[in-house]
């Protein structure tokens, strides 16, 4: 999935120039909009289907300062997936010198249009295999990724075993 670039706007800072805490929490929403529609799934479609997905709780723990001016892409990965409740994990990433600036997470649930708990693998099956199709990508790129760093661990330490004889 594309990373989602957002440009920081002067009204997004505070007096020192720093972007306001709050506005991250809206950055999120952003690239988990983004995240949807490269899914093939828009908010907009699944409410007009009669499905709300209201967010439950959010965390943010933030790093760095991102400044006016600066732009950041927003990484979107969908974290949890069980057809009922789903959680989403953001990095927003200094475009400049690509460190993290703020990471953080977002938990939603589905309700129909009535307020009420529904499972979207139950009630909108075809919705729920867009979800369970990005969450079983994001667990193989974790396990690649794991894989490469336990890799390059294990060169090093031969390597190093190599020069002790």
């Amino acid at each position: 999935m594309k990373l989602y670039r957002h440009k920081v706007q002067y009204y997004e800072t505070d007096q020192m120039g720093i972007v306001h805490h709050s506005n991250y929490i809206r950055w999120f929403e952003e690239a988990r909009n983004n995240l949807m529609d490269q899914m093939g799934i828009s908010y907009k479609r699944m409410e007009d289907m009669g499905i709300i997905s209201p967010v439950l709780s959010v965390e943010a723990d933030f790093l760095r300062m991102v400044r006016f001016g600066g732009s950041v892409l927003i990484r979107a990965v969908i974290a949890e997936y069980n057809g009922i409740k789903l959680a989403v994990s953001y990095q927003v990433i200094d475009k400049t010198n690509n460190m993290v600036q703020c990471k953080g997470i977002t938990r939603h649930c589905f309700l129909n249009d009535k307020g009420r708990p529904i499972s979207l693998k139950k009630s909108f099956p075809e919705i729920h295999q867009l979800f369970e199709q990005e969450y079983a990508k994001e667990k193989q790129s974790e396990v690649k990724s794991k894989n490469n760093k336990s890799s390059k661990n294990h060169k090093k330490h031969t390597k190093a075993d190599e020069t002790d004889s």
